[in-house]
């Protein structure tokens, strides 16, 4: 966006915050883009408790389809980090 020197008065800063780091805190208004590019992100559990960071307004963006997918994507995904095998390597 380009901004005449005499709307410089609009401007406004602001700031982010990941969904993650925000859990626990509220904000009057949230903005939540979700996209392909973090297919691996894409979960109704992060788009729900991204909404509920919102006191007042809630506002989704991005592409239909990642916007589907996360929706539908209620079950968690397994891990494979194998921390069960790494704790047990470092207790016996």
């Amino acid at each position: 966006m380009e901004y005449d020197f005499a709307d410089l008065n609009e401007v406004a800063l602001a700031w982010s915050i990941s969904i993650h780091k925000s859990q626990g805190s509220e904000y009057p208004v949230v903005i939540i883009p979700i996209s392909m590019s973090h297919y691996v992100m894409l979960s109704r559990n992060l788009v729900y408790t991204g909404l509920t960071r919102a006191k007042k307004l809630a506002i989704i963006v991005g592409e239909k389809k990642a916007i589907s997918i996360a929706v539908n994507q209620g079950h968690r995904r397994q891990r494979y980090t194998r921390l069960v095998e790494r704790l047990c390597q470092k207790v016996f």
